[in-house]
């Protein structure tokens, strides 16, 4: 064997054994990811798009079931507008007593989460429409694709990364036939708000 094959051989398989170093950069395949747990609902910050209900003991009319608008505000009876968005739902059960305390003796409030909203991530690279799109929580890789247009003829089926910078900076490679057939963990993998998915 020559020196230069011995060098390609070597070459070769530190990249196999590495095996997440190549042209295309540093990656975790998405089989050998762990994927962080999802925020509980009392850790969750409310947003614009958030369906929420409120309940107040014993008084069902001051309550009701609402969405958070586009001004981060949500609006009940008695205390018109409050400011929801920026909050968990303890914390602004918290404020709404406040609020009710001019109507009623110590008002005992329950903020519940009922529909969170949608999650906005970027589908870049060898897709027919590439941009930002809404999609359900926990939506899959495949649904951003196909929110996308599907890939183009010259896409790399073996090179689909998501890009997530939260809670540290990775990149997720996935196989594109793997998604389709619902292989392996691919299938359980849930894109999260600021993922960015790459198609080469």
């Amino acid at each position: 064997m020559t020196f230069g094959r011995s060098i390609a051989v070597a070459a070769l398989s530190a990249l196999t054994v590495a095996g997440c170093s190549t042209a295309s950069g540093s990656y975790t395949w998405v089989d050998s990811y762990v994927q962080p747990p999802r925020t509980a609902d009392r850790d969750y910050v409310l947003a614009p798009g958030d369906l929420v209900s409120v309940r107040v003991y014993n008084q069902e009319s001051m309550g009701g079931r609402m969405r958070v608008r586009g001004d981060g505000k949500i609006t009940l009876p008695f205390v018109n507008d409050i400011q929801a968005a920026g909050l968990t739902t303890t914390a602004l059960a918290r404020q709404v007593e406040k609020r009710l305390k001019d109507f009623v003796v110590s008002p005992v409030t329950t903020v519940v989460l009922e529909e969170a909203r949608p999650v906005e991530v970027y589908v870049l690279g060898e897709v027919v429409r590439p941009g930002r799109y809404a999609i359900e929580q926990d939506g899959s890789v495949l649904q951003a694709l196909a929110a996308a247009g599907g890939l183009t003829p010259f896409a790399a089926r073996d090179r689909v990364f998501v890009v997530r910078t939260d809670p540290a900076p990775v990149r997720i490679r996935f196989r594109y036939g793997a998604l389709t057939r619902l292989e392996g963990s691919a299938t359980k993998f849930a894109l999260r708000a600021g993922d960015t998915v790459v198609v080469e």
